[in-house]
């Protein structure tokens, strides 16, 4: 395998995972209006819309990975997206909410593009630059959740909402196209027939069990909870906070710019720090870095929360203020994951590489579910009628704590570029090959 095939099959799904996140993001800003004024979905009902897409992810991600292993990655990321397409399709012409409800279950169903993507970039990296190889991965998802949305929006308001969701998944197909006619197979006939010989050869148990697993899991899906909470609260707290007493349209406005701030910075993150880090601090070091600059970024938005930090900057300055917390939250997630999914592909068998990478994805989907849950209660605490900072609050304090497993990593693997280390189900001296 020539380098350049690599670069050239790398530039490929890299632009896959671009324009499915594209798509998929255009449908964020409308989906939940949709639902509300065309088809009369109350307002407390309209977050179960998302929360079905990811309960769906949860059970489907392990599968999906364990399928990718037997029966190859393209196969899987394909049909995948021809399920994404066909969700698109029936949001278009739903003539009741469940058929919404429906589209939204068969996307999270299908919706392996992302794991398997990152499964096939792995196979194709050489193991020292894996976690720079997922990082850009990172990239692209968040170049794609910097323009979807506001592509989203301004077709909405041009040709409508309808039009949109069509739009949407005629974007879609185009890399559902690519990836059966421009993406090659990884996985040999041989690696997936061992696969499925052997199932394998770790269980989705036994991949639990392992203590290095567990520990990336316990890190990745309380990271997604904090990930959840802050999705599900960040418009409130910045009407109630930010830019109280501004305008709807200026909220808005406001809003998006602070999420466009996150989404660049962690496309810069992945693009120009996460190299450089690597090479001097190592895999775990950075998962324990960014669990505390996340601390910090939280912590940062309790602060600048309060009334007598509110009454020493001034209301107009709140919002400048609040740029350094969004910038350390994309940095603390951009300098965080990628690490982690990379860290686990060490922790298993070559043969098992997209079964955990499915396990992962799971993990992170039942994070942002438990976060999106836990958002309307801890929004609920508020001291003497004053807006809630307990989602934040709740935040610091639980990024805190995961600094305990992330020195874990670092027992585990050591501050130093990833060496492969042994399972449970895989003498260390098997490993190498």
């Amino acid at each position: 395998m020539t380098e350049a095939r690599i670069d050239r099959r790398m530039v490929t799904i890299l632009a896959i995972v671009f324009v499915n996140i594209l798509g998929a993001s255009m449908i964020l800003p409308i989906l939940t209006l949709y639902a509300i004024n065309e088809l009369g979905v109350p307002e407390q009902q309209a977050p179960l819309l998302q929360a079905a897409f990811f309960v769906a992810q949860f059970i489907a991600s392990p599968f999906l990975g364990r399928l990718s292993d037997r029966f190859g990655r393209v196969p899987v990321l394909f049909w995948s997206q021809v399920g994404t397409v066909a969700s698109f399709l029936m949001i278009a012409f739903a003539p009741t909410i469940g058929m919404v409800y429906a589209s939204r279950i068969l996307d999270g169903i299908t919706g392996g593009n992302i794991l398997v993507a990152q499964a096939y970039v792995i196979d194709i990296t050489p193991r020292e630059k894996r976690t720079q190889s997922l990082g850009l991965i990172f990239a692209v998802f968040g170049l794609g959740f910097i323009f979807g949305p506001s592509i989203g929006g301004a077709l909405a308001a041009l040709v409508g909402r309808q039009a949109t969701f069509l739009i949407a998944a005629l974007l879609t197909m185009v890399p559902t196209v690519m990836t059966y006619f421009m993406l090659t197979e990884t996985m040999t006939a041989e690696q997936r027939q061992a696969a499925r010989a052997r199932g394998g050869q770790m269980s989705f148990g036994e991949m639990i069990k392992d203590r290095t697993i567990f520990s990336i899991l316990l890190l990745t899906m309380f990271g997604s909870v904090g990930l959840g909470i802050v999705q599900t609260t960040f418009a409130i707290y910045g009407q109630n906070i930010l830019f109280l007493g501004s305008d709807e349209n200026t909220v808005n406005l406001g809003v998006g710019l602070m999420l466009g701030v996150v989404g660049l910075g962690q496309t810069i993150t992945q693009v120009f720090l996460l190299r450089r880090l690597l090479r001097r601090f190592g895999d775990a070091p950075l998962v324990l870095g960014g669990t505390l600059i996340r601390t910090v970024a939280m912590t940062w938005y309790v602060v600048i929360g309060l009334p007598f930090v509110v009454a020493l900057v001034g209301q107009a300055a709140v919002p400048i203020t609040a740029i350094p917390a969004a910038l350390m939250f994309a940095i603390g997630t951009g300098i965080m994951m990628p690490p982690l999914q990379s860290l686990v592909t060490f922790a298993a068998p070559d043969s098992a590489r997209g079964a955990v990478v499915g396990l992962t994805s799971a993990a992170q989907s039942l994070g942002v579910i438990i976060g999106t849950l836990a958002a309307g209660p801890l929004l609920g605490i508020t001291i003497a009628g004053r807006p809630s900072l307990a989602p934040y609050t709740f935040n610091a304090v639980m990024f805190l704590l995961l600094a305990i497993p992330a020195l874990g990593l670092i027992r585990r693997f050591g501050a130093k570029p990833l060496q492969r280390i042994s399972t449970a189900t895989e003498p260390a001296a098997a490993v190498e090959h």
